[in-house]
């Protein structure tokens, strides 16, 4: 498969010139057309890639313009099964062949799948938004345009390796934190999912412990899998929750966020926009 990338990417950027042979760049010469390509700025910068991936010290990536192609991915069942519709999406509009999608940090996979959308559909964006004052629903329009980039601000224990340190409050121990990417995003979620379905009755859920067990590297330079995981479950409220709001306000991503002027009370207010399933199936 990697190769049929490689193909395809060298199509773009030699002009249609593939294993020696010479072909017609059809759009172009037939149509007077050609696929968009936009650079999308990384929230990260390619900070936290180590010296040898293709992402280290990247500030853009390029991706091509959503086509029919990409509509025949989102559609797949089989994808939507297996849960890698949007792996696959994102596969199929960026440029580098040699950049493992899977290996994305999640702010950097969540900016590039914005920009994807935008340049399928534009920016407008319909979702259900509820009044966090007097919790009405109703259907706003936002601009995906108009969401801002979170830079990151903290610096990494050594440059080019995803890794932060953090003390906590509470037991005064030194955690060592990566940003999670998307593999481990996408693992956390099957597992979630394993464990509702194991144990319908009893499973009450364990995102919390289950996402700080996927950030956190050490304690106190212990790296025991076992005994972090031990540590995590039994360590203070107040530690972790201090911990997962450091990682959230310094984590690199687009803020999904807007602004909603509610007409049933009239409070003007910041919400988080819903993901839901118009994100790229609007009704256009």
């Amino acid at each position: 498969m990697s190769n049929s990338r490689e193909d395809r990417n060298k199509i773009f950027s030699e002009g249609g010139q593939q294993h020696g042979i010479p072909t017609r760049n059809v759009l172009s010469e037939d149509f007077g057309w050609e696929i968009p390509v936009e650079a999308v700025p990384l929230p990260s910068n390619g900070i936290l890639y180590p010296p040898g991936s293709p992402m280290h010290g990247k500030s853009t990536v390029n991706i091509k313009a959503m086509t029919a192609k990409e509509e025949d991915i989102l559609s797949s069942r089989a994808l939507a099964a297996n849960g890698t519709v949007i792996i696959e999406l994102l596969r199929s509009c960026i440029m580098d062949g040699d950049i493992r999608v899977e290996d994305l940090l999640v702010g950097d996979r969540n900016a590039l799948m914005v920009a994807v959308r935008i340049t399928g559909y534009g920016p407008e964006y319909n979702a259900n938004s509820t009044c966090p004052k007097c919790l009405s629903v109703d259907l706003r329009t936002f601009n995906l345009a108009d969401m801002p980039i979170k830079r990151l601000k903290i610096s990494p224990v050594t440059e080019g390796q995803n890794c932060f340190e953090y003390k906590l409050p509470v037991t005064k121990k030194t955690v060592r934190f990566k940003f999670l990417t998307g593999k481990d995003n996408d693992l956390i979620e099957a597992e979630s999912k394993k464990m509702a379905q194991l144990f319908p009755d009893d499973y009450i859920g364990s995102t919390v412990t289950r996402r700080l067990k996927f950030s956190v590297l050490s304690i106190d330079g212990i790296e025991d899998r076992n005994k972090i995981s031990k540590f995590i479950e039994s360590m203070p409220a107040m530690d972790s929750s201090r911990l997962r709001k450091y990682i959230s306000e310094n984590e690199p991503g687009i803020e999904m966020i807007g602004k909603l002027d509610c007409k049933a009370c009239g409070r003007v207010s910041e919400v988080s926009l819903p993901m839901g399933s118009s994100f790229f199936w609007p009704k256009l």
